[in-house]
Protein backbone atom coordinates (compact mmCIF):
# COMPACT_ATOMS: atom_id res chain seq x y z
CA UNK A 1 0.00 0.00 0.00
CA UNK A 2 1.53 3.40 -1.01
CA UNK A 3 -1.66 5.45 -1.02
CA UNK A 4 -2.71 8.27 1.69
CA UNK A 5 -6.02 6.89 1.21
CA UNK A 6 -5.19 3.43 2.02
CA UNK A 7 -6.78 3.30 5.19
CA UNK A 8 -10.23 3.98 3.90
CA UNK A 9 -9.76 0.96 1.71
CA UNK A 10 -8.61 -1.35 4.37
CA UNK A 11 -11.85 0.45 6.35
CA UNK A 12 -14.51 0.40 4.17
CA UNK A 13 -14.13 -2.85 2.31
CA UNK A 14 -14.13 -5.75 4.65
CA UNK A 15 -14.01 -9.69 3.20
CA UNK A 16 -13.51 -12.77 5.20
CA UNK A 17 -13.03 -15.98 4.55
CA UNK A 18 -16.64 -17.66 4.87
CA UNK A 19 -17.40 -21.53 6.53
CA UNK A 20 -20.02 -22.79 8.09
CA UNK A 21 -22.62 -20.78 10.01
CA UNK A 22 -26.58 -20.46 11.28
CA UNK A 23 -27.97 -17.74 8.85
CA UNK A 24 -26.97 -15.90 5.30
CA UNK A 25 -28.04 -12.30 5.91
CA UNK A 26 -28.81 -10.32 2.77
CA UNK A 27 -29.34 -6.46 3.78
CA UNK A 28 -32.30 -4.99 1.07
CA UNK A 29 -31.08 -3.76 -2.27
CA UNK A 30 -32.21 -4.57 -5.69
CA UNK A 31 -28.52 -6.08 -6.51
CA UNK A 32 -28.84 -9.58 -8.41
CA UNK A 33 -25.55 -10.85 -7.63
CA UNK A 34 -25.95 -10.53 -3.87
CA UNK A 35 -28.23 -13.33 -4.28
CA UNK A 36 -26.47 -15.40 -6.46
CA UNK A 37 -23.89 -15.49 -4.27
CA UNK A 38 -26.28 -16.47 -1.61
CA UNK A 39 -27.67 -19.02 -3.74
CA UNK A 40 -24.06 -19.92 -4.35
CA UNK A 41 -23.31 -20.37 -0.27
CA UNK A 42 -26.20 -21.91 0.36
CA UNK A 43 -26.42 -25.21 -2.21
CA UNK A 44 -22.50 -25.38 -0.59
CA UNK A 45 -24.29 -26.17 2.67
CA UNK A 46 -23.11 -23.27 4.90
CA UNK A 47 -26.38 -22.44 6.23
CA UNK A 48 -29.97 -23.57 6.37
CA UNK A 49 -31.26 -20.72 6.24
CA UNK A 50 -31.39 -17.19 4.37
CA UNK A 51 -32.99 -13.67 5.30
CA UNK A 52 -33.07 -10.61 2.98
CA UNK A 53 -34.15 -7.68 4.26
CA UNK A 54 -35.82 -4.90 3.08
CA UNK A 55 -38.93 -2.63 3.09
CA UNK A 56 -40.70 -1.12 0.10
CA UNK A 57 -38.64 1.34 -2.18
CA UNK A 58 -40.50 3.37 -4.99
CA UNK A 59 -37.78 2.45 -7.07
CA UNK A 60 -37.75 -1.14 -6.66
CA UNK A 61 -41.67 -1.42 -6.99
CA UNK A 62 -41.94 -3.54 -4.44
CA UNK A 63 -40.23 -4.96 -1.08
CA UNK A 64 -36.59 -5.51 -1.28
CA UNK A 65 -37.28 -8.48 0.48
CA UNK A 66 -39.76 -10.05 -2.30
CA UNK A 67 -37.55 -8.42 -5.37
CA UNK A 68 -34.70 -10.86 -3.40
CA UNK A 69 -36.66 -13.37 -2.56
CA UNK A 70 -37.79 -13.65 -6.18
CA UNK A 71 -34.26 -14.02 -7.13
CA UNK A 72 -33.67 -16.59 -4.11
CA UNK A 73 -36.24 -18.58 -5.95
CA UNK A 74 -34.96 -18.25 -9.56
CA UNK A 75 -31.31 -19.60 -8.07
CA UNK A 76 -32.38 -22.46 -6.48
CA UNK A 77 -33.18 -21.45 -2.78
CA UNK A 78 -36.30 -23.73 -1.46
CA UNK A 79 -38.56 -21.16 0.06
CA UNK A 80 -38.66 -23.63 3.05
CA UNK A 81 -35.12 -22.16 3.53
CA UNK A 82 -36.41 -18.75 3.04
CA UNK A 83 -36.95 -16.17 6.41
CA UNK A 84 -38.78 -12.58 5.50
CA UNK A 85 -38.26 -9.53 6.56
CA UNK A 86 -39.95 -6.69 4.76
CA UNK A 87 -40.31 -3.40 6.72
CA UNK A 88 -36.84 -2.00 7.45
CA UNK A 89 -35.92 0.79 5.44
CA UNK A 90 -32.11 1.51 6.18
CA UNK A 91 -28.91 -0.80 7.16
CA UNK A 92 -30.06 -0.45 10.62
CA UNK A 93 -33.20 -1.45 10.61
CA UNK A 94 -32.19 -4.55 8.34
CA UNK A 95 -30.19 -5.77 11.31
CA UNK A 96 -32.45 -4.97 14.13
CA UNK A 97 -35.44 -6.67 12.05
CA UNK A 98 -33.69 -9.71 11.27
CA UNK A 99 -32.61 -10.38 14.57
CA UNK A 100 -36.09 -9.64 15.39
CA UNK A 101 -37.36 -12.39 12.74
CA UNK A 102 -34.49 -15.08 13.87
CA UNK A 103 -36.07 -14.59 17.37
CA UNK A 104 -39.23 -15.32 16.16
CA UNK A 105 -38.64 -18.53 14.36
CA UNK A 106 -36.43 -19.70 17.58
CA UNK A 107 -32.78 -18.92 16.05
CA UNK A 108 -30.01 -17.56 18.39
CA UNK A 109 -27.18 -17.13 15.74
CA UNK A 110 -23.81 -17.56 16.77
CA UNK A 111 -22.38 -17.12 12.88
CA UNK A 112 -23.48 -15.58 10.64
CA UNK A 113 -22.48 -15.11 6.76
CA UNK A 114 -23.23 -11.34 5.94
CA UNK A 115 -23.65 -10.67 1.60
CA UNK A 116 -23.56 -7.29 1.08
CA UNK A 117 -21.81 -4.82 -1.72
CA UNK A 118 -18.80 -4.15 -1.77
CA UNK A 119 -18.39 -0.54 -0.88
CA UNK A 120 -20.90 -0.87 2.03
CA UNK A 121 -19.42 -4.07 3.80
CA UNK A 122 -17.81 -2.20 6.89
CA UNK A 123 -21.15 0.04 7.66
CA UNK A 124 -23.11 -3.56 7.03
CA UNK A 125 -20.77 -5.29 9.29
CA UNK A 126 -21.09 -2.69 11.87
CA UNK A 127 -24.87 -2.05 11.80
CA UNK A 128 -25.34 -6.09 12.26
CA UNK A 129 -22.77 -5.95 15.28
CA UNK A 130 -24.92 -3.36 16.58
CA UNK A 131 -27.91 -4.63 16.73
CA UNK A 132 -26.94 -8.75 16.95
CA UNK A 133 -25.78 -10.74 20.48
CA UNK A 134 -21.96 -9.66 20.87
CA UNK A 135 -21.05 -13.13 20.72
CA UNK A 136 -22.74 -13.52 17.36
CA UNK A 137 -19.39 -13.98 14.68
CA UNK A 138 -19.91 -12.39 11.35
CA UNK A 139 -18.33 -13.46 8.16
CA UNK A 140 -18.47 -10.77 5.07
CA UNK A 141 -18.83 -11.79 1.81
CA UNK A 142 -18.74 -9.12 -0.73
CA UNK A 143 -20.25 -8.51 -4.26
CA UNK A 144 -19.19 -6.04 -6.82
CA UNK A 145 -22.11 -2.94 -6.67
CA UNK A 146 -23.35 -2.26 -10.33
CA UNK A 147 -20.49 0.76 -10.73
CA UNK A 148 -17.74 -1.87 -10.55
CA UNK A 149 -16.67 -0.26 -8.01
CA UNK A 150 -13.99 -2.38 -5.74
CA UNK A 151 -10.85 -1.89 -3.28
CA UNK A 152 -8.52 -2.04 -6.10
CA UNK A 153 -10.56 0.71 -8.28
CA UNK A 154 -12.62 2.90 -5.78
CA UNK A 155 -9.92 5.90 -6.36
CA UNK A 156 -9.81 5.67 -9.95
CA UNK A 157 -13.40 7.88 -10.64
CA UNK A 158 -15.59 10.18 -9.42
CA UNK A 159 -18.43 7.86 -8.71
CA UNK A 160 -15.88 5.64 -7.03
CA UNK A 161 -14.45 8.29 -4.79
CA UNK A 162 -18.13 9.75 -3.95
CA UNK A 163 -19.71 6.57 -2.89
CA UNK A 164 -16.87 5.45 -0.95
CA UNK A 165 -16.23 8.79 0.72
CA UNK A 166 -20.21 8.61 1.42
CA UNK A 167 -20.12 5.85 3.44
CA UNK A 168 -17.47 7.35 5.46
CA UNK A 169 -19.80 9.55 6.38
CA UNK A 170 -22.49 7.45 6.95
CA UNK A 171 -20.66 5.74 9.44
CA UNK A 172 -19.91 8.76 11.36
CA UNK A 173 -23.63 9.56 11.37
CA UNK A 174 -25.09 6.11 12.38
CA UNK A 175 -22.10 5.70 14.62
CA UNK A 176 -21.45 8.19 16.75
CA UNK A 177 -24.31 7.64 18.63
CA UNK A 178 -23.98 3.88 18.81
CA UNK A 179 -20.22 3.35 20.29
CA UNK A 180 -20.94 4.62 23.94
CA UNK A 181 -23.53 1.97 23.90
CA UNK A 182 -20.84 -0.56 22.92
CA UNK A 183 -18.42 0.72 25.74
CA UNK A 184 -21.12 0.30 28.11
CA UNK A 185 -22.05 -3.19 27.50
CA UNK A 186 -17.83 -3.92 26.98
CA UNK A 187 -17.40 -2.89 30.91
CA UNK A 188 -20.38 -4.95 31.74
CA UNK A 189 -19.14 -7.94 30.10
CA UNK A 190 -15.66 -7.08 31.83
CA UNK A 191 -17.76 -7.73 35.31
CA UNK A 192 -18.81 -10.38 34.42
CA UNK A 193 -22.78 -9.24 34.09
CA UNK A 194 -25.12 -11.75 32.25
CA UNK A 195 -27.83 -9.41 32.16
CA UNK A 196 -27.21 -6.25 29.50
Amino acid sequence: MVNPFDCITEFIFVETAVSPADVILVPGANHPPLMEKAAELYKQGMAPYVLPSGGYKPHVGMTEWEYLRNLAMENGIPEKAMLKEDKAQHTLENARFSLEVLHRNNLVPKKAILICKAGHARRSLLCYQAEFPIDCEFLVSPCVDRYGITKENWFLTEMGINRVMNEVQKIGTYFGEIIPRWNTIHLLKEKGENEI
